[in-house]
């Protein structure tokens, strides 16, 4: 695994959990991959309190003051693991089996830092679309993604293309 492929995926099951997508296939693969139990609603809640603010400072590339309080709060405890058996070792910010708010608190925190201090290949970023308040993560190789998923590209391209035809 590479190491900007795994700050993708904890910046990615950030986004999740912030835009309220639910269990997903892809969180319950990390959270069973690194042995985490799914958070229940109310650590959901006190983390979504960081990590909202979090995410809006990095993806508006405004001040990062809320990241770097998720870090003082939880810092990271940074270890090489390899459990994904393919004798790939990378970077980990917390270790398998800790509880859900830590694991997540330590792992996107640290995630959110990286990303804010430019790891090249993940670009996180806001809905484009009118109203949308979600966030989307973009390792794209051109990083020209601007909308959270397609419910939101398609509802602004069809609002684009009725405009166009009121002349207007």
């Amino acid at each position: 695994m590479r190491y900007e492929d795994y700050i993708a995926n904890l910046a990615r099951l950030a986004v999740e959990l912030a835009n309220g997508d639910g269990p997903t296939a892809f969180s319950d693969e990390m959270f069973g991959q690194h042995r985490v139990d799914r958070p229940t609603p109310a650590e959901l809640a006190a983390l979504l309190a960081e990590l909202r603010p979090a995410l809006a400072a990095v993806a508006d590339g405004g001040p990062l003051a809320p990241v770097n309080a998720m870090l003082e709060k939880h810092p990271p405890r940074l270890h090489i693991s390899d459990h994904d058996g393919l004798g790939a070792p990378h970077l980990h910010h917390a270790y398998d089996g800790e509880p859900a708010l830590d694991w997540l608190a330590r792992g996107c925190g640290a995630a959110l830092a990286h990303i804010a201090c430019g790891v090249p290949e993940v670009v996180l970023g806001r809905c484009g679309a009118r109203g949308c308040p979600n966030f989307f993560v973009d390792a794209s190789r051109n990083h020209s993604r601007r909308f959270c998923g397609n419910t939101c590209a398609s509802r602004t391209t069809v609002a684009a293309h009725r405009s166009r035809a009121r002349g207007g």
